[in-house]
């Protein structure tokens, strides 16, 4: 398997075209995921029900929302500052800028599907479980999105 460096029979210019072609396509599987939830976060306050959230079930939506918000911007934004700097030469600043951004994106989106998880464990089993599953769920994100590809940039291969 190649990885994202230099290939032998690639130029710069090769490689910083794969590897932003690489991050759209990365792009796309998180895109789909954060309107999801954004949709799904945006129509909740017109449920019957939602009326009747606490203060802290408030907080957790709000913050979900504007992490959604936030994650859906930053996986958005790539696309919008590659078109600002189309055909200007810049494309080792765009990649650059776009690994950033889907980084900061997938921070956000896991900071959001927590607190959602938080959110609707609360209001259906109540606070503690809520708070359970919520660690768990936090605790599996980072394990997948952060400390097995942590570890794996150490093998080597």
């Amino acid at each position: 398997m190649e990885d994202e460096g230099i290939r032998a029979d690639e130029s710069e210019a090769q490689r910083l075209d794969r590897n932003f072609n690489e991050l759209l396509q990365e792009l796309r599987v998180a895109q789909t995921g954060v309107q999801i939830l954004f949709a799904f976060l945006l129509t909740l306050p017109f449920g019957a029900r939602f009326g009747g959230v606490d203060t802290f079930e408030l907080v957790v939506y709000v913050v979900a929302l504007l992490a959604a918000t936030a994650a859906a911007a930053m996986i958005i934004a790539p696309v919008a500052y590659h078109r600002m700097l189309f055909r200007r030469g810049q494309k080792p600043q765009l990649v650059r800028s776009a690994h950033r951004m889907a980084s900061g994106g997938l921070a956000f989106l896991l900071v959001s599907m927590v607190g959602s998880v938080l959110l609707v464990t609360d209001f259906v089993a109540g606070r503690v479980l809520a708070t359970i599953v919520s660690a768990a769920a936090a605790v599996w994100f980072v394990m997948l999105w952060v400390v097995l590809p942590w570890r794996r940039r150490g093998d080597g291969d």
